[in-house]
């Protein structure tokens, strides 16, 4: 268990460490703050629902925003 909390912590600030913070704050409500949430917890299925997106248009966004997904 403490293994994978601690590859969730690694995988969170890699997400954080590469996303386009200035892209991300100019995106319009919900957007912004789904990607905000995927930083935080790398859910992109989450995150698209918040948005409001299908998950295929919410990826593209996140490819924009330099959101890394980390398996």
């Amino acid at each position: 268990m403490e293994k994978f909390k601690e590859f969730e912590l690694e995988a969170r600030e890699l997400r954080e460490k590469s996303a386009d913070w200035e892209f991300i704050e100019k995106q319009p409500e919900p957007i912004k703050t789904a990607l905000k949430v995927l930083v935080e917890n790398g859910d992109l299925w989450l995150a698209a629902k918040i948005s409001g997106l299908p998950v295929d248009e919410f990826d593209e966004i996140r490819i924009k925003a330099k959101i890394p997904v980390v398996v």
